[in-house]
Formats: C-alpha cells, sequence, structure tokens
C-alpha cells in the first residue's frame, strides 16, 4: 500500500513536470506603464479563452523596445508577441490577429486649444470649417497623413514637446490626441495657456493588433482564437471599459455629447474588420455607460 502512495505520488509529480516542461513559453515587451499592463491583460485573457491556458506561459523582456526593434526580434524569434499599430507593412511582414485591442479608441481624438479660444471651436459643425483651423502633429506620425489627406492643414515639427509650445505661441490653433491623453498633457504644463477642447472630436478607423511572426502560425491561431472567445462571452468588452486609464479618459471626454466629424484613412489596409461592428467602440452605446459602473479592474 505505501509502495503504490509513493507510485501515485511520483505520478503526480511527473505529470506536473511535464506539463511545466512542456508550456510554451510567450516572450512579450517590457511593461513599463499602465498602457502596456492593458496589453498584457488582453493577452492572458487570450490564453484563458484559448482552452489551452496550461500550454503557455507569459514572460517579458527585461529592456525596453521601440517597434522596429520589436519586429527585428519578432522575426528572429527573440519575441513572441507585439502590439502595435497596425500598416500595410506590418501586416505584410508579419501576422496580424486583427482583433482592434483598443476597439479604435487611439482614432478618437480631441483636441488642446489656447485656453481663450473655445469660442472659435463652438462654431465649427463640419470638416469645411474644421478645415479653416491649422492643426499641429508629429512630423513622421501616422495621423499627420490622415489629417492632410482629409484636408486639414498641418504643421508637422520633429519633436512632440515643441507641439504644445507651438499651439501656445499660436503657431497653429489646435492640437488632436487620443482620448486618454489630453488632460494629463495639460496638467503637466501649467506654465503654458492650453486647455483641453470641450466640444469636438475627431474620429477615423485606426486598429491596434497583436502581431506574431509569419513562422508563428500556432501562436497567432491560439490568440485569435482565445480573442474571438472572449468578445463572444463579453469578457473583451469588460476588460478594455474597466481598465482604469480607459475608463477614466471615457468618463471625462464624454463622448457621446460631443460634435463628431469623421474623416477617413487612407493607410488602413484593405482587410481592417471594419463589418464586425462589435470589435469598434460604439461612442452612443448605452452598454457602454452600464459597463463603466461596473468594478474596476
Amino acid at each position: 500500500m505505501k509502495f503504490l502512495t509513493i507510485l501515485s505520488t511520483l505520478s503526480i509529480l511527473v505529470a506536473m513536470l511535464n506539463t511545466h516542461v512542456q508550456a510554451e513559453t510567450i516572450n512579450h515587451v517590457q511593461v513599463n506603464s499602465a498602457q502596456d499592463q492593458y496589453f498584457v491583460n488582453i493577452l492572458k485573457l487570450a490564453i484563458k479563452h484559448s482552452g489551452k491556458a496550461h500550454q503557455y506561459q507569459l514572460e517579458e523582456l527585461p529592456q525596453t523596445l521601440n517597434q522596429q526593434q520589436s519586429k527585428i526580434r519578432l522575426n528572429d524569434g527573440r519575441l513572441s508577441v507585439m502590439w502595435a499599430g497596425t500598416t500595410e507593412d506590418y501586416e505584410d511582414s508579419l501576422t496580424p490577429i486583427r482583433i482592434p485591442l483598443l476597439k479604435g479608441l487611439q482614432g478618437h481624438r480631441l483636441f488642446i486649444i489656447r485656453k481663450d479660444e473655445q469660442s472659435r471651436f463652438d462654431q465649427i459643425n463640419s470638416l469645411v470649417e474644421l478645415q479653416r483651423f491649422k492643426a499641429g502633429q508629429g512630423r513622421f506620425w501616422g495621423d499627420t497623413t490622415i489629417l492632410r489627406n482629409a484636408g486639414l492643414p498641418v504643421i508637422a515639427p520633429l519633436k512632440k514637446e515643441s507641439l504644445f509650445h507651438m499651439v501656445d505661441g499660436e503657431r497653429f490653433d489646435y492640437l488632436p490626441l487620443a482620448v486618454h491623453e489630453p488632460w494629463s498633457e495639460v496638467n503637466k504644463r501649467q506654465d503654458l495657456n492650453l486647455a483641453v477642447e470641450k466640444r469636438m472630436l475627431l474620429i477615423y478607423p485606426m486598429a491596434m493588433y497583436f502581431f506574431t511572426s509569419q513562422e508563428n502560425t500556432k501562436l497567432a491561431r491560439m490568440l485569435s482564437e482565445g480573442l474571438n472567445n472572449a468578445i463572444e462571452q463579453g469578457e473583451f468588452d469588460e476588460l478594455f471599459y474597466n481598465t482604469a486609464h480607459i475608463k477614466a479618459a471615457l468618463a471625462q471626454a464624454n463622448l457621446s455629447e460631443r460634435e463628431v466629424i469623421r474623416i477617413n484613412n487612407p493607410s488602413l489596409p484593405a482587410k481592417t474588420p471594419l463589418n464586425r461592428k462589435e470589435l469598434w467602440l460604439d461612442i452612443n452605446a448605452e452598454s457602454n455607460k452600464q459597463i463603466l459602473a461596473s468594478q474596476t479592474y
């Protein structure tokens, strides 16, 4: 009997060891902010809903990488997955998992303006009227091309910090930033005459995806299945709307009450799943408000 007990214990230990040995490591970039942690939480959610949670373990790389460095490491195997705004180049050279991780939120833009100029923006009700104003954007930002394609004049300095001083100095009229960005940027620069515009919302389609190497089809398939299962069961939206920085930004921005101007994104790859409405932020959905009232992650 004692022998059988020992044998049973050994069998369990061997099984546990095999499970650990067989677990595949998913390497991701270093987490340096709450924004980064959100994407790791989405990774965990995908693994959970893949039905193969025991087959994978996450591991964080010890150094900070820019997107070009991440792409190189993805292709040579040192990195398993990266998250980035999609481009034709990324979709041609990597494998995109076409689930917009931020539900297109980064394409919802609020404006930083000068404090005493809200009344000028109160008169804007169309794209044609907005075209009379000058925007500021970074020289190499993808958004710069999008705005110019829509006929919006853009001043584009090289350095991001220059933008805040230039709008303050009347070099241009407004600085469009993603919904979660403008208040913190204004608060960091109390010495400048800046404010968040109260009425306008500029929207263009933009998707941020997980990417794997083209060779890692197994991981790409697992992530796709897991994310789609999480969406179907409502857990993707629950995580998104209850993530602290997203929840705070949506509550403060009051998007459904703003005057919306929509423009096209000429750089958006043709296979972007715009027809899957459940993947994208709906600023007027009542369900958003209900989820926002629930517990924060």
